[in-house]
């Protein structure tokens, strides 16, 4: 994912360092396969496709640039890099990285005293599709554009080239030897995608010349033509590897919310979809057997299962109506029956993010009280379970389950426990009840929950819509997938590349609401009725938190997760006050600027997360003019101890003890309780029968050449 250059370097004070119980847990070896649910594609023997055809891939929007490492990259970005570029290394099913001989012949640490040298020799077959063999001059152009001294770059990354001292020919052809000034642990996400040096050696063309296309490339395909609604793909006739299986590939842009219309109107090949379509798609399937069984799934764990029974219910969603017996409804359901649903953990998970700036929340232990008030088992079935994906929750900030290292080090917290986090808030001096003077004063204006008896009363209307909501489906499980995880899936790019723009990464604090604040007229909705416990208040106030969610098609879905959590919070005495705001700037003006007590967002995995996950949870430091500079660390919660592991993670070469510091790493931010991770997302691809070699891809790199139709 983009990363922001990084923070400014400054002395911090010694902090006090938290002591950690003992942690246990599950915890993944680096070798084995991959756990069930890490991919789910249909696998075919190349020899078996037609070689010929095209295919449709739906992304959110026709990408502004192609430039992976320009500030307005995305996703469809890197989907099209990595099918027109070169990538040094490409990543497992377990988000391991993999030498690509297709580039690559080797590549090795040769010396790690005085300085740590990496010497890469290059396949002598692999040429630019101008006929330049790919070389010396192309490793140096990117490095002097990545490394951050030139600003007329704009890069919205410079991990890792900030840390090379100098990039020179090797001392046999065809070999690049790079000299770090800092060793780096994560050598190898370098160079990846490469561009040739035309485009990194001119800032101008930098800028501009990839949000035209790209004139020279070194993949499997090469770019035709880029429009306002796709991005074409051909082969490209210099390729020197395994020929690719498809003419061309078209990257078409359709918002999650048009996709269902759009595969029934058969406009796409192969689209991420929300739950509702997924069921569609699926109750479409003969026995409604689990998506791509009649293919034979080569996903490893789970895939080609039964799906679990639906006990009869319509599974059909809202969206296009339910199946029944209009001619309308028959033929969607007969455009729908020719796809198979594809599923799988996305690498990307999504937390409830608390703003420690101030505030209730800047006081670690009323976070620590909100943490274990969350029941994120629930949280993790109910989205998860309906699409017959493994539901435990996350236990790591930094590593997915099944990547190399990945410990479950929620512990640090605890488990849910009323008790211990209502102890936790007395602690803070947040306690029920109170008849002293300073209460009885503020009693005539709130009532005995917390609530201003000038607000509207605490509406069962959210109650009875998530109540309704739940009830559509069957269960309130299904509901919690149709809406949670829709928001999760369909939107998974658009998240990613909101979460991570260069606009917000560097956002400074602002102003926040005192904890009684309450919300624009109009914006509010109330988490219900204190049944189990009154409010609880310090010093005559109540506790209320303002749950800050986006207004839009995805935000009404992700609020059924948001009501869920409230309900938890209210069992301790913890009122939210549910405020929705415009899907557009919710993160511009509300996540990036700290204008929330809680929030729900997403953020992608990474298998370098020594150095991608820094940032996110980098201690904020303060500005020449009083603000906080936090990088992409929203919840602003940090510590010295955490930046000081991802330090000694980074320059850390021994693979093993790198792994270790990022584990003790996340334990302390897990300790810090700025941010909760809930669950990974739902990865729920619809795939046109007789496509192969696709699917739910999880954390591995797509091999493009070999992707085509069955014969």
């Amino acid at each position: 994912m983009p990363i922001t250059k990084g923070r400014r370097a400054m002395l911090l004070a010694a902090g006090v360092m938290l002591p950690l119980p003992v942690l246990t847990g599950c915890s993944s070896d680096d070798d084995g396969p991959p756990p069930p649910a890490a991919w789910d594609i249909a696998a075919a023997p190349r020899a078996g496709t037609t070689g010929t055809g095209t295919l449709r891939w739906a992304v959110d929007a026709t990408p502004t640039t192609l430039n992976a490492f320009s500030k307005t990259a995305d996703t469809g970005t890197e989907r099209i890099a990595g099918a027109v570029l070169p990538s040094l290394y490409t990543l497992d099913a377990r988000g391991r990285p993999q030498r690509n001989g297709d580039y690559l012949a080797s590549a090795d640490v040769t010396s790690s005293d005085p300085k740590q040298v990496v010497v890469y020799k290059l396949n002598p077959k692999a040429v630019w599709s101008d006929g330049r063999p790919l070389g010396v001059e192309d490793f140096q152009a990117q490095w002097r554009a990545l490394r951050g001294t030139d600003d007329k770059y704009g890069t919205a990354r410079n991990a890792g080239y900030d840390r090379i001292a100098k990039v020179e020919p090797g001392d046999k052809a065809h070999e690049v030897k790079v000299t770090f000034a800092k060793p780096y642990t994560d050598w190898r996400s370098l160079f990846t995608p490469l561009y040739p040096k035309s485009v990194m050696g001119n800032p101008a063309v930098f800028s501009a010349a990839a949000s035209k296309g790209l004139a020279v490339g070194a993949g499997p395909f090469m770019v035709r033509q880029v429009s306002e609604s796709s991005v074409t793909l051909v082969r490209n006739p210099r390729w020197w590897g395994d020929r690719a299986r498809l003419n061309r590939m078209v990257f078409q842009a359709v918002p999650a919310e048009k996709r269902a219309q759009a595969l029934i109107a058969g406009q796409l090949d192969l689209a991420e979809v929300d739950p509702a379509t997924a069921r569609r798609i699926r109750a479409t399937a003969p026995g409604k057997q689990a998506a791509g069984a009649d293919q034979g799934s080569s996903a490893p764990g789970k895939a080609g299962a039964p799906e679990p029974s639906t006990g009869g219910r319509q599974t059909a969603g809202a969206q296009g109506g339910a199946t029944g017996d209009t001619d309308k409804n028959r033929s969607r359901n007969r455009a729908l029956s020719g796809f198979t649903l594809r599923k799988a953990l996305d690498p990307a998970y999504t937390q409830l993010a608390l703003n420690g700036t101030k505030g209730p929340l800047a006081d670690e232990r009323v976070r620590r009280a909100v943490a274990r008030a969350i029941d994120r088992k629930a949280l993790a079935k109910a989205v998860l379970k309906p699409m017959g994906l493994p539901s435990e929750p996350l236990g790591n900030h930094l590593l997915m389950a099944g990547q190399p290292g990945y410990k479950d080090h929620s512990g640090a917290l605890g488990d849910p426990d009323k008790n211990a986090a209502q102890s936790l808030l007395a602690d803070a001096g947040w306690r029920a009840g109170g008849t002293g003077s300073r209460q009885k004063a503020l009693d005539g204006k709130t009532d005995d929950r917390g609530r201003p008896h000038s607000a509207p009363t605490a509406t069962e209307t959210d109650t009875a819509t998530d109540t309704a909501t739940e009830g559509t489906s069957g269960t309130p499980s299904e509901t919690a997938s149709q809406s949670a995880s829709g928001t999760e899936s369909a939107n998974a790019s658009s998240e990613r590349s909101a979460g991570t723009a260069s606009g917000i990464a560097s956002g400074t604090a602002s102003s926040e609401r005192s904890a009684g604040a309450a919300p624009a007229a109009g914006d509010a909705g109330r988490s219900g009725r204190l049944g189990e416990a009154a409010v609880v208040r310090k010093k005559g106030r109540p506790l209320v938190l303002r749950f800050v969610l986006p207004d839009d098609q995805a935000g009404a879905q992700l609020s059924t997760v948001g009501r869920r959590i409230a309900r938890m919070l209210e069992k301790i005495g913890v009122r939210t006050e549910i405020t929705k705001v415009s899907g557009e700037s919710y993160f511009r003006d509300h996540i990036a600027t700290g204008d929330y007590d809680l929030a729900l967002y997403s953020w992608p995995a990474s298998a370098y997360p020594a150095t991608d996950a820094r940032p996110i949870y980098a201690k904020p430091q303060p500005a020449a003019d009083g603000s906080l500079v936090v990088e992409q660390n929203y919840t602003r919660v940090g510590t010295d101890q955490i930046d000081q592991l991802f330090d000694q993670a980074l320059s850390e070469l021994d693979g093993g003890a790198s792994r270790s510091l990022v584990s003790r790493a996340d334990a302390r931010i897990w300790a810090a309780a700025g941010s909760i991770p809930l669950y990974q997302r739902p990865q729920l691809i619809a795939m046109r029968k007789g496509l192969v070699n696709a699917g739910a891809f999880g954390f591995a790199t797509p091999r493009y050449q070999d992707i085509g139709f069955r014969r």
